[in-house]
């Protein structure tokens, strides 16, 4: 008994010298050892978060065996935090898209996706400002919309991609989905029109998918499309505002950061649902918030200026513009989500006239010996329209988006932009029914250099006088200069001549 007693009162001794040592540790299993942090509740939602975007984390769960063991003193109290923190934290929580999902999209996509060249303009010597072009039409699709879908698809749990997606819109997103779908090995489905162009028909199966037409009109394909999602568990996806595919394409605003430095601001289109404005203002201003961003839209169609005036995103518009000219500058409809961050970040707006847009497109064959369709042309655009003054002597970089056009509509635009930027005239002139008359017009065209590309000679005309014929001519200039000399050379010798407005 004694000696049990001095064994107690050891026991004790040890205890009580221990407890003065790690009077705020708990002795587990009687071990001494370091309190283990405690998860922040919030932190939990990270978890969940994770699981969403990614489908191979897998929660497991944990059983305890046994009686749980008896906590020998009392948890801490909580630290208080400050105002400041407590302010950041909420903040941070309640941000529908933070730069960490832009930045943990570009390092998932990085091994896949080809950093696009950010090359200085020949134009900048001509508008007074240092261009640089982010040339996004260089994707293996012609679009921006690529980083968008590369992300969204990753991002899917593996028993939806091992089901399939499927689309129903002819648009540069349906034509990421088809091309990336299938490298990653994922059923892809595109629902077509009967009436849709053989070419871009044979251009999706090109990229991959499994094209069906169905239908005499889109929304005949799109409720087709969603039918056959709900028999065969296909996930029916359509360009939208959420987090996944906005941080996708929020990571050609990094990419731009970091290819041209010192840079004063950045345009970007402003069309569609405004994700790919909403993105990459959201990577830029967190990298350096004195960076201006501008949107540029199509006067005819002004969805985010109307809804920035409304206070409120508008879904559409009245007027119904040319949408095969403009394509994803007017679908889809602004997004809730993109506008309210677009609403936030943004600097500045401005819309261009369809006729500005040709001529930039026009300009980028010259200068730039590429051919882009309206999305990526309505960026340089604002900048030829004379809208963006204040960013002269600056450093600036536009945001090409796309070059998917048909090349029939491409030669009309082309057409049209040669006339609109005066480098194709169309003038007629009463010239006397004499030997000679013809060749002396003539002359003086081949003398101030001009390329005669059509003639009428009309000799037969009731508003005309007997001896007098009536000649049209469409010619080709250099530039406006050549032009506008050419005009004052025929207006001195020809008091009958008559210029065709633009």
């Amino acid at each position: 008994m004694k000696d049990e007693g001095e064994r107690l009162g050891a026991s004790e001794q040890s205890r009580s010298h221990t407890d003065g040592k790690y009077k705020d540790c708990p002795v587990p299993n009687g071990c001494l050892s370091r309190r283990p942090t405690p998860i922040h509740p919030e932190r939990l939602k990270d978890f969940g978060e994770e699981e969403y975007l990614n489908g191979d984390v897998k929660t497991w769960e944990t059983k305890v065996a046994g009686d749980p063991e008896p906590q020998l003193l009392s948890p801490p109290k909580p630290v208080k935090k400050k105002d400041s923190d407590a302010k950041t934290t909420t903040k941070t929580q309640n941000e529908y898209l933070r730069f960490e999902d832009i930045s943990a999209a570009a390092f998932k996509i990085q091994s896949t996706m080809q950093k696009t060249p950010c090359t200085y303009s020949r134009l900048s010597k001509q508008y007074g400002m240092e261009i640089f072009l982010k040339k996004e039409h260089l994707h293996y699709t012609g679009s921006v919309k690529e980083r968008g879908v590369l992300y969204l698809l990753t991002s899917l749990k593996q028993e939806q991609q091992k089901k399939g997606v499927i689309v129903a819109t002819d648009s540069n997103f349906s034509m990421a989905v088809a091309h990336h779908a299938s490298n990653l090995r994922i059923p892809a489905f595109v629902i077509m029109p009967a009436s849709s162009s053989p070419s871009r028909l044979r251009m999706y199966r090109d990229f991959g998918a499994m094209v069906i037409s169905y239908g005499s009109t889109y929304h005949d394909s799109q409720n087709h499309a969603r039918h056959l999602a709900k028999e065969n568990n296909y996930l029916y996806l359509e360009e939208d505002d959420s987090a996944v595919y906005i941080a996708g394409l929020g990571t050609v605003g990094m990419e731009i950061y970091e290819q041209v430095p010192k840079l004063d601001a950045v345009i970007v289109p402003a069309g569609g649902e405004c994700g790919l404005l909403a993105g990459t203002a959201a990577a830029l201003k967190h990298l350096n918030p004195s960076v201006s961003v501008i949107g540029v839209e199509p006067q005819d169609y002004p969805l985010l200026l109307q809804s920035l005036k409304n206070d409120f995103p508008v879904k559409e518009l009245y007027n119904s513009p040319n949408r095969k000219l403009y394509g994803d500058l007017v679908d889809p409809p602004l997004g809730s989500r993109t506008f309210q961050l677009a609403k936030r970040l943004v600097d500045k707006v401005v819309s261009v006239r369809e006729e500005d847009v040709l001529v930039a497109m026009l300009k980028f064959q010259e200068y730039e010996k590429t051919t882009v369709d309206t999305g990526g042309a309505i960026g340089l655009a604002a900048i030829l329209a004379g809208q963006l003054t204040e960013l002269k002597g600056k450093r600036v970089a536009v945001l090409i988006s796309s070059a998917n056009m048909e090349l029939g509509l491409v030669r009309q635009c082309v057409e049209r932009a040669l006339v609109l930027d005066d480098q194709v005239s169309r003038f007629s002139v009463q010239l006397g029914d004499w030997p000679g008359d013809m060749a002396k017009l003539l002359d003086i065209l081949a003398r101030e250099d001009v390329r005669l590309l059509d003639v009428c000679h009309r000799r037969h005309n009731d508003s005309s006088d007997l001896f007098k014929t009536q000649v049209e001519c469409v010619v080709e200039t250099r530039d406006r200069t050549l032009s506008a000399h050419l005009r004052n050379v025929l207006s001195e010798r020809y008091p009958t001549l008559r210029w065709q407005e633009r």
